[in-house]
């Protein structure tokens, strides 16, 4: 089998960095290259040394055209604008994009997979994803008698609130549920706020220090209390994810895929 060639969107980022290290690593993967935005300081420089593995003859660049035309798969952990148009321009290359960024509208992302294989995730990790499932089953099972709670912490850089991956898990358990999550989630709190409504989702979030993500789901009735959690220690769990998604993106139909499908739990 022929190797992979993947490009990474947000190269100079933390993340970006990490997915450059990782590919570099990875068995059947070949580099493709790196972009980050038009304005950024790192522009020109390896992409190899800013990833701390060394000079590897790629520098950064903000040719998305470029990176796209020789990629067989772009991953892309960049910023929702970005994000989006990325996957319009994977639509007209019909290349394969794997997108680990949140907070946008992923019509856009539908209308894009009619074109070309799309893979979208909140969370990237196989952890996180199976946790999914869990929260979705124990939903269906325990019933509106149990109170849901959904509690995230992500260090103190993070701009976005709640967490991607902390809708997704309450997008699960409205699912399990049968319930529309617009209809009842309930992320803030504050003053007299009365009793709990019956049958909402809540959120709470947190941020401090450089804390990579916790997820922490409670399922609360009289006399016990459930709580199913996850703590990541190490952001290379996502990148080894993204990566492992990239994989097997490669040479799929268009369509808008997700980790389930990565992992056969759909």
């Amino acid at each position: 089998m022929a190797d992979i060639h993947i490009g990474i969107s947000g190269a100079g980022g933390r993340m970006g960095r990490m997915l450059v290290a990782e590919v570099k690593q990875t068995p059947g993967c070949v580099l493709a290259g790196g972009i980050e935005h038009v304005a950024s300081p790192l522009l020109g420089q390896d992409i190899g040394a800013l990833a701390g593995i060394g000079d590897i003859g790629l520098v950064l660049s903000d040719d998305d055209d470029d990176l796209f035309d020789s990629s067989d798969v772009v991953i892309d952990f960049s910023t929702p604008e970005a994000s989006l148009a990325h996957a319009k321009l994977a639509a007209a290359a019909k290349k394969a994009l794997v997108i680990g960024t949140t907070g946008f509208d992923t019509a856009v992302l539908a209308q894009a997979a009619r074109s070309a294989p799309i893979l979208w995730a909140a969370n990237m990790s196989l952890g996180v994803n199976l946790l999914m499932g869990l929260v979705a089953q124990a939903a269906q099972k325990l019933g509106d008698d149990y109170d849901i709670e959904i509690l995230e912490m992500h260090h103190r850089h993070k701009v976005d609130a709640p967490s991607g991956t902390a809708l997704a898990l309450g997008k699960a358990a409205a699912e399990g549920r049968g319930v529309d999550l617009a209809a009842k989630s309930q992320r803030v709190r504050d003053g007299i706020t009365g009793a709990r409504k019956a049958g909402d989702i809540g959120f709470a979030t947190l941020r401090g220090g450089d804390n990579v993500g916790e997820h922490r789901v409670l399922f609360a009735s009289d006399g016990e209390q459930i709580e199913i959690a996850h703590r990541a220690s190490s952001r290379r769990i996502f990148a080894r994810g993204a990566v492992r998604a990239a994989m097997w993106l490669a040479g799929k139909p268009a369509g808008l895929y997700s980790m389930k499908d990565v992992l056969g739990l759909g």
